[in-house]
């Protein structure tokens, strides 16, 4: 640009429109005929960020900057030369005056917040504004123009009227919310409660008196622990605790003192704030009693059932020992008549019905045991697929050759640790049950699967959500009515003739289930027949498969002379162990309680096993008496005898290593084939 234009130079959107501006052909004249006094203005109010403009003459026609464009919005560009009057119309009107007396005068004003409504991009709107104006002096020394620069204020004032309109909301809602809060604390029927951690009463609401007798004044300054029940302080002042470190508590019952001494049952949902405990309470004293009450009908109906169920139970018991006793003592008595006859050559089938006699009581027992989940377990890993196929021959043999025996193994099944012994002993009852609901023959078909039981299919059954392995026995016979089912796991129900059945069936099958972690399943309809299915936790550890079968083998002599302690209350069992441990070989120290049976374990004497009952007088069970002497000899190898349900004193069937368990009555052979299992174990 040429040197007269140089007052042009920069400015930005503005100085480009000025400089490219006809301003020949407008009152202005070409830039190189303005007066200094302009081309100074002029420069100085484009290089300047603040708002400005240059309102130039008599008409105060318009020169303004960058910082300008925003505010003029639509009027731009056509603005550029125009009078002020013509480019804001009514606007002007309303803030003309000063300009008008600066010009007369020569004195610049400035003034702030002031509105201004205006019309912008076709809409009304009022705006705020903070401005001023200088005058600017000619050559001559006369006024000519005037600086007006300012800046827009309207998002700030309208921001602070929104924050000012929002402080009112919320002064207003406070209030309310003060007056709902003072009202529920003057109305409610909850008693409430301010107090500090260390349990003085701050302020407490009417309802105090309603529901404990207590008015305001009796409370405040006074400790809440005074009215706790002796027997609830010092969890009460546990839970206080609790709340001084930042805990709450949704639901915390205690019983407080009435002002006519008796207690109420107060149920509180605490929370710490601000150094204070706030809580509010619920009397629920009747609610409790009307729960006792009902709890105590029902503990009064169970032990009813309990009673009736136990003389059914005892009926049957009665009728089938009697039965087994009968056997027993009629064998032995002839025995002893042969014996006395000489007759020496009949003794050995009188020997064998006794022992088998013997053999179904000991079933009985275990049966029952299995039913009340208190029989104890030898639970090891099992592959079920495998007992299964060992077992086909032998449930093929029971049901006979009318009914056919079908077997389908799933692919990759499962393992799951449980008593192999008792689940056989389930599959071939099962098999027994489905064979009697074939008079004319028919199938029998044996199942196994994974499955996962998700929520829903799991609380149907009884079970928590996971990996199950199934067992199902079905079979195409006469079903079970929906009233049979109810009943079929009943103790010494059945359907079967007198004689012919104990009824103790699938009720040793639902126990030993439960107590393996599982449950029973029946579906069956009449004349459709009846699937049983058997659910077990999969188990996967990684320890071998236990179902391999055990043949009787030979007893055989040992000859490294090991010593065992044998300990039980029972003189007759400990003498036959004492003789069979030393017929076979080994060296026998003998104890009739567990403080002599620990005393001889804590001695210097060489020991190599404990055979142990479970049951001992003296102070302690056989498990305590065995832990007590591990902490000296920590390899001490345990043999635990059981005669029922000791499973809690046994760690529910969770043994250290180096521990097993045999249960009475157990065979002679069985108890020397696990001694010698147990002494030959690497520790």
């Amino acid at each position: 640009m040429n040197e007269p234009f140089s007052f042009l130079l920069g400015g930005g959107e503005m100085g480009e429109r000025m400089r490219a501006h006809d301003w020949a052909r407008t009152s202005f004249g070409a830039p190189e005929t303005w007066p200094q006094s302009l081309c100074s203005a002029v420069s100085a109010c484009l290089n300047s960020p603040m708002l400005g403009t240059i309102l130039w003459g008599p008409e105060l026609r318009m020169l303004y900057n960058d910082a300008y464009i925003p505010s003029m919005a639509d009027r731009h560009p056509r603005a550029l030369g125009m009078p002020v009057d013509e480019v804001w119309g009514s606007a002007w009107d309303q803030v003309s005056a000063p300009f008008y007396r600066a010009m007369a005068t020569g004195e610049g004003f400035s003034q702030n917040n002031v509105e201004i409504p205006m019309i912008r991009r076709g809409q009304a709107e009022k705006t705020t504004w903070n401005f001023s104006a200088a005058p600017i002096r000619g050559e001559g020394g006369h006024i000519v123009g005037l600086l007006n620069q300012g800046v827009e204020i309207t998002e700030q004032v309208r921001g602070e009227q929104a924050l000012r309109r929002l402080n009112e909301t919320l002064e207003a809602r406070v209030e309310e919310r003060t007056r709902d809060r003072n009202r529920l604390w003057e109305l409610s029927s909850d008693i409430m409660l301010r107090c500090g951690f260390d349990g003085v009463v701050a302020a407490s609401n009417p309802a105090w008196k309603e529901v404990l007798g207590w008015e305001e004044s009796e409370l405040v300054g006074t400790e809440i622990f005074t009215l706790v029940h002796p027997d609830d302080m010092e969890r009460t002042r546990s839970g206080a605790r609790t709340l001084a470190r930042g805990g709450s508590h949704t639901r915390f019952d205690n019983r407080y003192r009435h002002k006519d001494g008796t207690y109420r049952w107060i149920s509180w949902s605490t929370r710490p704030d601000d150094g204070s405990i706030y809580a509010v309470g619920r009397d629920f004293t009747a609610q409790r009693e009307r729960e006792e009450a009902l709890q105590s009908a029902e503990n009064a109906l169970r032990q009813a059932q309990k009673m009736e169920a136990v003389g059914q139970l005892t009926g049957g018991l009665a009728h089938d020992f009697n039965n087994l006793l009968a056997g027993i003592s009629g064998s032995l008595e002839l025995l002893q008549v042969r014996l006395d006859q000489g007759r020496h050559g009949e003794v050995g089938r009188y020997v064998a019905a006794a022992q088998g006699a013997a053999k179904r009581a000991a079933s009985l027992t275990h049966r029952l045991l299995a039913f009340s989940r208190q029989q104890t377990l030898d639970p090891k890993p099992v592959d079920v697929n495998r007992l299964v196929a060992d077992m086909t021959e032998l449930i093929r043999g029971t049901v006979g050759p009318a009914i056919d025996v079908v077997v389908r193994e799933a692919d990759d099944l499962w393992r799951v640790r449980v008593d192999p012994s008792q689940l056989e002993n389930s599959l071939l009852n099962l098999c027994i049950n489905a064979r009697d609901a074939l008079p004319d023959g028919g199938r029998i078909t044996i199942a196994t699967a994974n499955e996962w039981l998700d929520r829903q299919a799991a609380f149907a059954h009884g079970l928590a959500e996971g990996p199950y392995l199934s067992l199902r026995v079905s079979d195409n016979g006469t079903g079970m009515s929906a009233d049979v089912i109810s009943k079929a796991f009943d103790p010494f129900f059945t359907t079967k003739p007198i004689g012919e059945g104990t009824g103790l069936g699938l009720s040793m099958i639902y126990g030993f289930a439960k107590q393996s972690g599982g449950q029973v399943h029946i579906h069956s309809e009449l004349g459709k027949g009846s699937t049983v299915c058997v659910y077990l936790p999969r188990y996967q550890g990684d320890q071998a498969c236990g179902t391999e079968p055990r043949g009787p083998g030979a007893l055989i002599r040992s000859g490294k002379k090991e010593t065992i302690v044998v300990v039980d209350d029972e003189p007759t069992v400990r003498a036959l162990l004492v003789e069979v441990l030393e017929e076979l070989g080994y060296g026998v120290i003998e104890a009739a309680d567990s403080l002599t049976g620990l005393r001889i374990l804590q001695s210097d004497a060489h020991i190599d096993l404990l055979v142990s009952d479970v049951g001992l007088p003296g102070g302690m069970n056989g498990r305590q008496m065995a832990d007590a002497a591990r902490i000296a000899r920590p390899g001490l190898k345990v043999l635990f005898i059981t005669g029922y349900a000791e499973n809690a004193a046994l760690g529910e069937g969770h043994l250290k290593h180096g521990m097993a368990v045999i249960t009475k009555p157990f065979q002679v052979q069985a108890l020397a084939e696990r001694v010698q299992t147990m002494l030959s174990m690497q520790d």
